[in-house]
């Protein structure tokens, strides 16, 4: 048999599955090994879910896990505000949602929003990459971080939640405090 070095395709793997894999330091939460694979985010239970603020309505885009949604295609993010032109920009809240179970139920164990702006005439956008990955994480841990929503999206929100199950809705008492106007 021949092998060509010099052919790419010897080289090519099969695709890894699609969960996040962070290496870690910490060999208490390993089993002393702390190797590859050691901490794994898996993103299953986790949805992205917009809401534009000026339009009042909310919509689920997964792209928005790898910062592809139908909102961030074609769009440079700019790391300021008040660079972004205002002149046809709109306004969203990212967030991050994640589902559990508590006594074989399921529930909205972690909610997490992110404010970002985009002005797709301009091709350019504000959001904060450090807030959005520490949100994320507060929602992959079961946190609900949404006091700096306005009023009325936090509505939208709820009334988002409920209409997608009542009974998942029902049992996330957490949620319903910090969703309360």
């Amino acid at each position: 048999m021949i092998v060509d070095l010099l052919n790419n395709n010897n080289l090519k793997k099969a695709k890894k599955s699609s969960n996040f894999t962070i290496l870690s330091n910490d060999s208490d939460a390993t089993d002393g090994h702390g190797g590859y694979g050691a901490g794994l985010i898996n993103l299953d239970h986790m949805t992205s879910l917009f809401i534009n603020i000026d339009e009042q309505e909310a919509f689920v885009d997964m792209g928005a896990l790898h910062a592809r949604s139908a909102v961030e295609k074609r769009v440079k993010f700019i790391p300021t505000l008040e660079d972004v032109p205002t002149d046809g920009m709109k306004r969203y809240w990212l967030i991050w949602i994640t589902i559990e179970t508590k006594n074989k139920k399921p529930y909205y164990s972690g909610v997490a929003a992110c404010y970002m702006t985009v002005n797709k005439g301009a091709k350019r956008g504000y959001k904060s990459m450090p807030e959005h990955v520490n949100q994320m994480d507060k929602a992959l841990k079961g946190k609900v971080s949404v006091e700096d929503m306005d009023a009325s999206s936090r509505k939208v929100l709820a009334d988002f939640l409920k209409g997608h199950s009542e009974d998942i809705w029902n049992a996330s008492s957490t949620l319903q405090e910090a969703l309360k106007i």
